[in-house]
This record gives C-alpha cells, sequence and structure tokens, in this order.
C-alpha cells in the first residue's frame, strides 16, 4: 500500500527543484529571487549565493550561535516561528485555530506512553513560514523516550489552511517526540510537515525518513538519550509547524497569540510541584 495523494506527489516534485543543484548564475538568481519574493533576513546567516541548492538556503544553519536562558526553569521557543494558538486544553481537545478542535489522542497516536497524563494540559502552535530560519531546537533539557513517525498527507499549514481545513494537523504527516524533563514531567513535541519537499530531518534519529511511500507507524524507543537545552533536533525543509504539548500545571505560558517568536526567546517558566513519574 503507497500514499498516492496530489500533496505528496507535488511535494516531491518541488523537492526535486529545491535539492537541484543549478549552474552558479542560476543558482544565485533563483536564491536572490526566493530571498526577496519571501523577504528573507540573512543578517544571521551566510549570503544567497552561496548555497549550493534551494534547500540549502531554505535548511542554513545559523553563522554564530544566539544566546539564550540556559537554566532549568525556562522553556525556550524551539524555532523562529508564529504563535497562531495556544492555551489549555479541555481533556483532550486543542484548537488548530480559534473555533476549530481537534484531539490530542489523535496527534500523538496510540503508540505515545502518557497520553492520559495531558489531559486538561497545555499546547503552544508554532508555525514556521518559507521565509524563517527552518532548524529547529529543544525548548528544554530532557531526556528523549520515544520518536513516532506518521505518515500522511502534505497540506499547507498556513493560516488560510488552518482555518479551512478540519484536523490539519491529524492528517498531516508528522514526526512526535516524548521527552522527559528533570522536574518529572513529560512533555510532547508534534513536528508537522506540509507542502512542498515535506521532508523533515532529525539528528537524533537518522532512521527517519519522511515523505514516501511508507503508511506504516514508526516507533523508536531510547533508554537513555539526552537532549540538552538547544540543540538542534533538525530541520524542515520548508515552512511548517511545531505543536508543544504538557502537562497540567507543569508551565506557565509567557506568550501571546499571534506573537513572533526565535529560537532562544523564553516562552514558559516551569512550576514548582509538577511531578510525573519518570
Amino acid at each position: 500500500m503507497t500514499i498516492r495523494h496530489w500533496t505528496n506527489h507535488l511535494s516531491r516534485v518541488f523537492g526535486k527543484f529545491a535539492n537541484t543543484a543549478f549552474p552558479g548564475p542560476v543558482q544565485r538568481c533563483v536564491n536572490s529571487a526566493y530571498t526577496s519574493l519571501m523577504d528573507v533576513d540573512l543578517s544571521e546567516f551566510d549570503t544567497a549565493g552561496s548555497y549550493k541548492t534551494l534547500n540549502a538556503l531554505f535548511t542554513r544553519e545559523l553563522v554564530k550561535k544566539r544566546a539564550f536562558d540556559g537554566s532549568a526553569e525556562t522553556f525556550i521557543a524551539p524555532a523562529d516561528s508564529l504563535i497562531t494558538e495556544q492555551g489549555g486544553l479541555e481533556r483532550d481537545r486543542l484548537l488548530q485555530i480559534k473555533g476549530m478542535d481537534y484531539s490530542m489522542r489523535d496527534l500523538l497516536t496510540e503508540a505515545a506512553g502518557h497520553v492520559d497524563d495531558m489531559l486538561d494540559g497545555d499546547f503552544v502552535n508554532f508555525y514556521l513560514s518559507p521565509r524563517d530560519y527552518h532548524r529547529y531546537h529543544a525548548p528544554a533539557a530532557f531526556d528523549l523516550r520515544k520518536l513516532i513517525h506518521v505518515p500522511g498527507r502534505l497540506y499547507p499549514v498556513n493560516m488560510p489552511s488552518l482555518k479551512k481545513r478540519k484536523n490539519l494537523f491529524v492528517t498531516n504527516e508528522r514526526v512526535i517526540l516524548e521527552c522527559g524533563h528533570d522536574a518529572g514531567s513529560v512533555f510532547y513535541l508534534a513536528f508537522i510537515a506540509a507542502t512542498n519537499v515535506g521532508d523533515m530531518l532529525f539528528e537524533c534519529e537518522p532512521r527517519v525518513e519522511t515523505n514516501t511511500n511508507s503508511v506504516s507507524v514508526s516507533v523508536y524507543e531510547y533508554e537513555a538519550k539526552r537532549i540538552n537545552k538547544g540543540d538542534c533536533l533538525g530541520c524542515f525543509k520548508m515552512g511548517s509547524s511545531v505543536v508543544m504539548v504538557l502537562q497540567k500545571d507543569f508551565l506557565e505560558l509567557r506568550t501571546t497569540l499571534n506573537q513572533k517568536v526565535r529560537f532562544g526567546d523564553i516562552v514558559g517558566q516551569v512550576r514548582n510541584g509538577t511531578t510525573l513519574d519518570r
């Protein structure tokens, strides 16, 4: 059985273009046109013409490391992004956008080990636009317990699509990290793929391959895979979204709806007394 939806095919076609290294003058023209059209700020990166492919430009690394609060008491933004929705879950329900909810169980899947502990918890949606820095980082230090890869479609995850397409985050392909925090809580990071390329890379698990013909859910479990705060977890090859799901009363959110954040900005403060058997 294979995935044959048009969003996957379209993304593979665009992916071939984005991964092609054109002759120098042509590539520089492509890169320059993209940065101009999308209003990409390259002040922290190499020049547009230095990237050998369009995808290399998408997945660019910071030239100089950003400073961030390294304490265990705070969470930082995992990516340069827009807060498109946030707040508390109503039991199992969280918001894709105002007026459109979906199931947290469907997002995290049956393979997640602590779904019941997330009931009535909190969530934040981070949307990465095509102009943003596309690498994602650890918002806090944690022990990676499990990685779940769920194949799916590749609909856009921009604001127009969020407003019109129900259950978007549980329809699209995604990768979910189950994270054990030192304070004793568990939180989840769900990385949602989107149209155009559709690839997601994870430095912690090179076996993950996205936007393939597979329809099987893959689960990778770990005993002692430590991730430090700020570590690069991987990258989106084009814009997409990260959904962070948190246990109730674990984190006091410091973000606001429609706020633009950058990787390294403080987005929450760990509350005292939150515990969960590790």
